[in-house]
């Protein structure tokens, strides 16, 4: 008896363990028809997108459009109004400054450098100083020599760019900076906003390591501070990610964070520092309008994977949101700028897209378009949408999984693991077929079964989910995509020996991560523009979740892969862009001589004229060259 009892209490953790796929939905097979070509499936899978709607809708009344125009040129910031006669705002003094142009490497919500203030009498912009950044060289082939073009860089732990914010009066052509002193002068200055009335402008103010944030208010006629509105501190991170939404009419704003509830919720705010959370709901949301009386929000409160639109009173005490968006799926919403309808595109798994035109009430004016099955005249094999546990037996990851035409259950077939996991990315969702990728398809054309799964650490679910991995990139992720690897080598139509797993840029990462930690399941492995140790990646992105080395040297130890290049026994084909601006040359290149220096057989094919991300017919060429590759080997 004692015995049995040992044998049970040792089975049961690998019994409360063992995960399975809860299946949600699933797509027929379609056994008939012609096959995917290699062009059509990896030009963005732009010739078999559903069709949307595209033409003009009367009752989506539109922005007025801006009396002046502002204009970054070789470095210096212009601006122009109805007249067309061109103004100085500002003029570089040397190849380090720039003015109008966008500064953190778009982190934090960036995107521009230009900000008009709503009446367009004043221009607030940033000048950016990089005399600190060190540069790296990229190598141009297309001179009669070859040179080297030199772009500015800033690594992990390294000197940053400088950041302040100019604010112009067009009036008197007087420009005055914002007084920030807050933290270092490393510091960040995000989400640049301007009050209704044109008087103060708003910064977000972090710190460079990211771990405090103040909201500052300015005098936009002398850049003096006015007052700080409300902080935010949090020892993982804090990532300021958009501008005040100003209600309409009033002094009153909307804010958006996740480090309040755990979720990134909106929160009515006004400038004396009162803070009311205004979405209370255990989801991520994001702002979409207001009219000064609702505010319309999409949320994730329905499912993780589905976004719907939602508007609650602003006024109302306890007011209950009023969902706007009944059928099941993704919705992108467009709001006419009065707020009175607004067009929604939707999909879900087994619908291709639909556009309506609705009331703001949410109330169906008339369908602008339902598009056809564009997959209808080809071969395709059966679609699944399920979920699993992840590793920590905490949240259900969603995932797609594509079987090979023709599926017989009673044969084996080889796995292709697509792989991103990385930060700011969702890749499956309830929109069509799951977010396909059409190489996916094609591959499973091909009698491949393709899985892709999303993993903690990936966004649109919290920020427990989001942060499980902080000064640690990669671990999480990893535990969580061995679960469904792990699952998949239990079915008995998988060939456990004949597993592969793609994935560019954070995926590319992923992908050298799981064939040198997980040697024995991954047969075949391609790599695309992979970070290979986080000291080489740029300081806003890296130092938020890996810290620097100085303060978190175990986290870059860990997650380094050039020490466990020798680890490898999977066939490994690395792709690069030989100028590739985000992800520099310098870690594959380490990796691959790591590889050389023990004798360790890699494959390496770099694009010589592409940056990071491919495009046209280096797409092409490049996905033709994935694809031989698993045909190959796997």
């Amino acid at each position: 008896m004692k015995k049995v009892l040992l044998l049970c209490c040792a089975f049961l953790p690998m019994l409360l363990n063992a995960q399975s796929f809860n299946v949600l939905d699933t797509h027929p097979a379609h056994n008939t028809g012609k096959m995917i070509s290699q062009e059509a499936a990896n030009s963005y899978g732009v010739s078999l997108a559903p069709e949307r709607f595209r033409g003009d809708i009367p009752e989506m009344k539109k922005p007025a459009v801006p009396k002046y125009k502002a204009e970054a040129r070789h470095q210096s910031l212009f601006y122009s109004g109805e007249d067309g006669i061109e103004h100085i705002v500002a003029i570089s003094e040397n190849d380090q400054i720039t003015y109008g142009e966008s500064v953190s490497r778009n982190e934090f919500g960036i995107n521009g450098g230009i900000f008009w203030s709503p009446n367009q009498k004043k221009l607030a912009f940033y000048r950016k100083d990089e005399s600190r950044v060190t540069d790296f060289p990229l190598l141009d082939i297309n001179t009669r020599t070859g040179e080297l073009r030199k772009i500015k860089y800033p690594m992990n732990g390294m000197d940053s760019e400088l950041i302040s914010l100019g604010i112009l009066d067009l009036a008197t052509n007087r420009i005055v900076y914002a007084q920030v002193t807050d933290f270092t002068e490393e510091r960040y200055l995000t989400n640049i906003s301007w009050s209704p009335d044109d008087r103060y402008v708003f910064i977000q103010v972090l710190d460079r390591s990211q771990h405090h944030m103040k909201l500052n208010m300015y005098d936009a006629s002398d850049g003096s501070f006015v007052r700080t509105i409300l902080t935010e501190d949090n020892d993982q991170w804090v990532e300021p990610l958009d501008p005040l939404y100003f209600i309409k009419g009033n002094y009153q704003f909307i804010y958006r964070t996740d480090n309040r509830d755990g979720y990134r919720n909106l929160y009515l705010c006004d400038t004396l520092g009162t803070v009311t959370r205004i979405t209370p709901v255990d989801a991520d949301v994001e702002y979409v309008a207001n009219d000064g009386r609702y505010l319309y929000y999409t949320s994730a409160e329905i499912s993780p994977i589905e976004n719907h639109l939602f508007r609650v009173d602003i006024k109302g005490r306890n007011a209950k949101p009023q969902r706007l968006t009944p059928e099941r799926g993704w919705h992108n919403i467009s709001m006419s700028s009065d707020c009175k309808y607004f067009v929604d595109n939707y999909s879900s798994f087994n619908v291709p897209a639909v556009s309506d035109l609705r009331s703001a009430d949410g109330k169906l004016v008339r369908n602008l378009s339902t598009a056809q099955d564009p997959l209808s005249e080809y071969r395709t094999g059966k679609v699944e949408l399920g979920t699993i546990k992840s590793a920590d037996g905490k949240f259900d990851n969603y995932y797609r999984l594509f079987y090979p035409v023709d599926f017989d259950p009673s044969k084996k077939y080889p796995v292709i693991l697509y792989v991103y996991g990385g930060p700011h990315s969702q890749m499956v969702t309830d929109s069509w077929l799951g977010s396909i990728r059409m190489w996916e398809m094609y591959m499973a054309q091909r009698g491949y079964i393709v899985y892709v799964q999303d993993n903690r650490g990936t966004s649109n679910r919290g920020a427990e989910f989001e942060k499980a991995i902080n000064r640690q990139c990669g671990q999480a992720e990893m535990a969580d995509q061995m679960v469904g690897v792990n699952y998949l080598k239990t079915l008995p139509y998988v060939d456990s020996s004949r597993i592969g797993v793609h994935g560019w840029s954070y995926g590319g990462f992923m992908t050298i991560s799981l064939v040198t930690n997980y040697p024995d399941t991954f047969k075949v492995g391609v790599a695309g523009g992979p970070v290979i140790d986080w000291q080489w990646y740029e300081i806003m992105y890296g130092e938020r979740y890996m810290d620097n080395p100085a303060s978190n040297p175990e986290g870059f130890k860990k997650t380094s892969l050039i020490e466990k290049a020798t680890n490898l026994k999977s066939k490994l084909l690395i792709c690069q862009g030989a100028i590739d601006n985000t992800v520099v040359w310098e870690h594959s290149l380490s990796f691959l001589q790591k590889c050389i220096s023990n004798n360790i057989p890699v494959d390496y094919f770099p694009y010589p004229a592409a940056e990071h991300n491919m495009r046209g017919i280096e797409r092409v060429h490049l996905y033709q060259k994935i694809s031989d590759y698993f045909d190959l080997f796997l």
